[in-house]
């Protein structure tokens, strides 16, 4: 299984990394509607923060921004996913398509942890950078102003009208 496949499946909602029902099933094999049932009998596995419904606003959100395509008309909105709802699912689905998806899926979640983490080093890497450099255009900001500023004054006390004695 492509792993490209599956981390374009994987969406950010509530600042969780999460796969819809319909795209698990279609990576299944299944017909979503089978996928769900089998999480409905075994809801006790599946707890908030291993599975959660989307809201109408959240799916509508994600279509509009066209990360998914719009799957017609919906009785019910899709089931979201985190990492550990994905793994759970193998417990419940027992076939091998299952757990060969199944670890194709764990490995996406995990080389995309991986990005993330490179992400942030590199983020961090930046910002020390960008600290040092304005750090350094500050001094030089602040020697070219002392420069304008020094012709400046030398013009203007060139420019000021002499004031006590004159010497002939």
């Amino acid at each position: 299984m492509q792993l490209q496949v599956i981390q374009n499946k994987i969406y950010q909602v509530r600042g969780e990394r999460i796969m819809l029902d319909f795209d698990l099933a279609e990576l299944y094999q299944v017909e979503t509607r089978v996928l769900k049932q089998a999480v409905r009998r075994n809801l006790d596995r599946f707890p908030q923060d291993f599975m959660f419904e989307l809201t109408k606003e959240e799916y509508d959100n994600l279509t509009s921004q066209n990360v998914i395509s719009s799957h017609g008309g919906r009785r019910y909105m899709p089931f979201a996913f985190t990492e550990q709802g994905v793994a759970m699912l193998s417990s419940i689905l027992n076939s091998k398509k299952a757990i060969d998806v199944n670890i194709a899926i764990i490995r996406a979640f995990v080389v995309l942890r991986q990005h993330l983490a490179d992400y942030k080093d590199l983020k961090e890497e930046i910002a020390k950078l960008e600290k040092q450099m304005n750090t350094k255009f500050k001094d030089i900001n602040q020697a070219l102003n002392y420069l304008l500023n020094k012709d400046q004054q030398q013009t203007q006390q060139a420019n000021r009208k002499q004031i006590g004695f004159k010497k002939n």
